[in-house]
């Protein structure tokens, strides 16, 4: 069972004012009076909030601003007679310092639309603040599932991945490979805690057993001493409830740490930027949950080497979920010629989502975007053909079995 799982699992079937301002066509747009076909403001204006200086700003970061740019390109920077702009500010992983830049955006520069929120707490905020002005949240970087659950509401779309999505097909896979008593590394906030509870739940409905867990603050920078709690558990994984930097820390940690010569690492959150910064040597086998990977067909090697020629690196799926959802919100407003959330959802809600993200999504009544995920497994450095080759497809799991059931959402919208 060592062997099978050890650097199998470093990750498993898997993912805040003042900061940094970019801006991309015209004006402010604060007017908030409409444009011809009802545009209020005389722009469609859509603001990227994200990690650009933190433990996340490879996920996401000044990439998100780039890839929604990107998207509004496709459209020639025009959308229903009117420029289209992007801005983006740093959330500095800080809900109220999201949540400051998100209410300035809404109340005095008229902002239409909100994505990435690489931050659960940050994105539980977007979320609660689009519902009290009436704006909309198209959430790609943010993993809770809370947000189709307790925080759920009208005005905002869980776009990409969730929590529930990441437990589901990781807990799964790992209890089934032999993996069968657990303890978790979890990061002490929203997303951490969701990862946690969800994976955990799916360990004990799949015969496994949670024999604890221990919370690291975000951004640790010592993982000694939650590395001698996990060992002294004696479970056979240690989950870890954590994402970006600190998933990359605590794997090298517990390397360094000697964890890994009788536990199994599962990093439950696991992008292609940490198996970027790790190297193959170190993740080689291991199995991990991902919405989208730049290698899938020929679209998304498109949309990659695009991608990659602006910022050196392949994109992420946050990076992918966030043209993604700016793309369909282009593609809404285009249609009805309208910028009201209200009239785009209703819109999204009756028409399938196709682009290089996915094919065939559609939004559910709690606001979750229903979209095929994949089990991966990375590649060992012998069967690496090419720069950013990490990825084996191992399970293509549809969205209906991926993501939670309605019959078990906690979201008001939905009538019982």
């Amino acid at each position: 069972m060592k062997k099978t799982l050890m650097a199998t699992l470093v990750g498993a079937a898997m993912m805040t004012g003042s900061g940094t301002m970019f801006a991309q066509g015209a004006g402010k747009g604060a007017d908030k009076g409409k444009a011809a076909g009802g545009i209020s403001g005389g722009v469609v204006k859509i603001g990227v909030i994200t990690d650009m200086s933190g433990l996340y700003a490879d996920l996401g970061g000044e990439g998100s601003v780039t890839a929604a740019r990107m998207a509004a390109e496709e459209f020639g920077n025009r959308v229903a007679g009117v420029a289209i702009e992007v801005v983006g500010a740093d959330h500095q992983n800080k809900p109220d310092v999201g949540a400051n830049k998100i209410r300035e955006w809404y109340d005095t520069q008229n902002v239409d639309m909100v994505s990435d929120a690489l931050n659960s707490a940050v994105g539980i905020a977007l979320a609660k603040i689009s519902a009290e002005k009436n704006k909309l949240a198209m959430i790609s970087g943010a993993a809770t599932s809370r947000l189709t659950n307790e925080d759920c509401n009208a005005n905002t779309i869980h776009y990409g991945y969730d929590t529930y999505a990441l437990a589901n097909i990781s807990g799964n896979a790992i209890v089934k490979a032999g993996g069968k008593s657990w303890f978790f590394l979890t990061s002490d906030y929203a997303l951490g805690h969701s990862l946690e509870n969800d994976t955990g739940g799916w360990v004990k409905r799949a015969g496994g057993e949670v024999k604890g867990a221990v919370r690291h603050p975000l951004n640790a920078s010592d993982f000694s001493s939650f590395l001698l709690q996990a060992q002294a558990s004696k479970a056979q994984v240690v989950g870890l409830a954590n994402a970006g930097g600190d998933t990359i820390n605590s794997v090298k940690a517990a390397v360094e740490f000697g964890l890994t010569k009788n536990q199994t690492l599962a990093g439950l959150l696991v992008f292609i930027t940490d198996i970027h910064s790790l190297g193959l040597q170190n993740t080689q086998g291991m199995y991990l949950t991902d919405g989208w990977y730049w290698d899938l067909n020929e679209d998304t090697r498109k949309f990659g080497k695009r991608f990659f020629e602006r910022m050196k690196k392949m994109p992420s799926m946050i990076h992918a979920g966030t043209y993604s959802a700016t793309l369909q919100y282009l593609k809404a407003v285009q249609a009805t010629n309208s910028d009201d959330p209200k009239v785009i959802r209703a819109y999204l809600s009756k028409t399938k989502m196709n682009d290089m993200f996915h094919k065939n999504a559609w939004l559910r009544e709690d606001g979750r975007v229903i979209r095929d995920m994949y089990l991966m497994q990375v590649k060992k450095p012998s069967e690496s053909k090419y720069p950013w080759d990490y990825y084996h497809v191992r399970a293509t799991v549809p969205g209906e079995q991926a993501f939670q059931p309605l019959a078990q959402s906690k979201c008001s919208l939905i009538k019982k």
